[in-house]
Order: structure tokens, then sequence, then C-alpha cells
């Protein structure tokens, strides 16, 4: 009789490990990000999406919103920023290898893969860093002449006046 894990067990340890790992580095990095002092529109529903969307498509931008948006973009290129989904990608691994070493050879059911909705999520969320990060260039290029100090718009004005 094997009183030792098989492979599945041992590969589900060495998860585990990695799993702890990601998850110790998660947390230190969203602790640093919850002590920064918070600038204007970073506390408004929506307020992130709305900088980088307008620096995606080359909008103008208030200052403070060129601002939220840089901040944005060094927050997503932190290389410790992606030991969140790195925690979540561990967490499926985890679960799926588990199972299979529970399971003793069996054949796996739909339950075992449960573990693939973690993996996928964190797939998604380095997809988003991704396209946020390459964004540095564009918002390098604006420059405060860029960009107008105030958010009234011009009134158009009709040649019969």
């Amino acid at each position: 009789m094997n009183a030792g894990p098989s492979l599945w067990g041992l590969l589900a340890i060495v998860a585990l490990a990695f799993e702890a790992v990601f998850a110790s580095l998660a947390f230190v990095y969203s602790r640093r990000l919850l002590r920064r002092k918070p600038i204007p529109m970073s506390d408004d529903v929506g307020g992130y999406q709305k900088a980088l969307r307008k620096l995606r498509k080359d909008e103008p931008m208030t200052q403070d919103e060129l601002n939220l948006a840089k901040r944005i973009i060094d927050y997503r290129r932190n290389p410790m920023a992606y030991t969140i989904p790195a925690a979540f990608m561990t967490m499926g691994i985890f679960y799926i290898l588990g199972s299979l070493e529970y399971l003793h050879g069996a054949t796996p059911s739909e339950r075992t893969f449960l573990g693939v909705i973690p993996m996928f999520t964190s797939t998604n969320l380095v997809i988003q860093m991704l396209k946020t990060a390459r964004l540095k260039k564009r918002a390098a290029r604006r420059t405060p002449s860029d960009v107008p100090q105030d958010d009234t718009a011009p009134i158009p004005t009709t040649g019969t006046e």
C-alpha cells in the first residue's frame, strides 16, 4: 500500500507553496496601494475608467485626469501588481491538482475542473493590465499644453451674429 502522496499530491503541495508566496506579495502590494494619498478623481465612481478611456481615444483631458491616468499606468506596470493574478492562477492550479490527488486515479468529474474559473479570471486580469501598461507612451506624449486646464468647452459660434 502506498502511504505517500502521488505525483498529483506533490504538485499540489508545490502549487500551495507558490500560492502562499504570491498571496503574501499581493497582500504587501495592496497594502502599499492603500497607504498612498488619494489624488483628485481617484475616489469618483468610474474615474479610473473615464481617465483611461480619454487617454486611449486621445480626447482632451484635464490635468487631474492625466495625473490619474499616469498613476494607474504606473500601478499596473509594477511587477508586484502581477502577483495578484498569479495568486488567482495558483489557487486554481492547487484546486485542480488537489482534486486529482483526492480521486487516486478515478475519472475526474466536472467539479475537478472548477479550478479553471480562477485561472480564466487571472488571465483576463493580466490582459487588462497589459492593455493599460501599453498606454505609458501615449501618456508620456501628452504635455500640459495638450491638456486644457478647465472643464469648459468653447461655445461654437455661428457666422450669423
